[in-house]
């Protein structure tokens, strides 16, 4: 290669690299000041003494210590890892569930779709007021309503400190689960039909199609969103803040609710709100650290 040829080579990579730079640069001065710039000032506040937002006096790990030694933290490390259980318990596996009865409709598909997208359209804080009336533990509440019809008297649920949790993961899951199911369908619609015709002349049954095709498909996707869902209810607030005010007793009282309480609920202690949302932070960094070190593991013995 000539001299003058590697020379335009060379200007025609740098300029390439330049363009490059400059197609990402708006995403990564977004990124720099909606992401990176909040999360290194919380991690900076959370090690001062604050007077609202002011940084009045550097005092080290001190926030987190009093943060951690307190009961409520506890209680709300407790609930969110609660949180999380149940949300895996109940939520994981019914949008594949979902996905695969659309999936398997010959008619109608498109309005399956649309009804069981619809809840995650709908506003968070109307969901859990419509989920309110139904688990009200009054008399003309609904599931009360419905259950006097079969001599059952009413209850109070969301006083119940073993019920709250499961209920609003409940609640969060009829609102998420059908956007989930979206992403399944998708993921679902890239597998072959010669697999299943295939399967199906071998005498394979609908439970071993799934077994065998489906579910190994979908594996990988399955696993994103694991992690996902798991960040997700990790940062749950609002519907306990609304349903339950974190009650009874701080039974659903989470993480995020109690950031929430350090910050706006009187206190207004910004450094202790920030203490504990980098112990937030830290915690999903080491389970997404552990996922991606086992899908790694995975992935080389495959």
């Amino acid at each position: 290669m000539s001299k003058p040829e590697a020379l335009l080579r060379s200007h025609a990579k740098i300029k390439g690299n330049i363009q490059s730079w400059l197609i990402m640069l708006p995403g990564l001065l977004l990124m720099t000041s909606f992401v990176w710039e909040p999360l290194f000032e919380s991690i900076r506040m959370s090690l001062y003494k604050t007077r609202n937002v002011e940084l009045v006096k550097f005092i080290g790990f001190s926030n987190f210590i009093s943060v951690t030694g307190k009961d409520d933290f506890l209680q709300a490390l407790a609930n969110t890892f609660s949180y999380t259980f149940w949300s895996l318990l109940i939520g994981f596996a019914l949008p594949v569930i979902l996905a695969m009865l659309i999936g398997e409709t010959t008619r109608g598909k498109s309005l399956f779709r649309t009804a069981v997208y619809l809840p995650n359209m709908l506003p968070g804080l109307a969901v859990i007021i419509l989920w309110s009336a139904f688990f009200s533990g009054e008399k003309s509440g609904v599931l009360n309503i419905l259950l006097s019809r079969l001599g059952v008297s009413a209850q109070s649920y969301l006083t119940r400190a073993d019920w709250v949790i499961p209920i609003i993961i409940l609640i969060a899951t009829w609102k998420g689960a059908g956007a989930t199911a979206l992403i399944y369908m998708a993921g679902m619609a890239s597998i072959s039909p010669e697999l299943y015709e295939a399967a199906a002349i071998d005498g394979a049954t609908v439970w071993h199609r799934i077994i065998h095709i489906l579910l190994p498909a979908i594996r990988k996707l399955a696993g994103t969103l694991l992690i996902l869902q798991i960040i997700s209810v990790f940062q749950i607030m609002y519907e306990p803040m609304v349903l339950t005010k974190g009650g009874p007793d701080n039974a659903s009282l989470s993480l995020m609710q109690l950031m929430w309480q350090y910050a706006f609920g009187g206190s207004m202690n910004y450094g202790k709100a920030s203490a504990v949302a980098v112990i937030v932070t830290l915690i999903l960094l080491v389970m997404t650290a552990i996922y991606s070190y086992f899908n790694r593991k995975e992935s080389d013995w495959d």
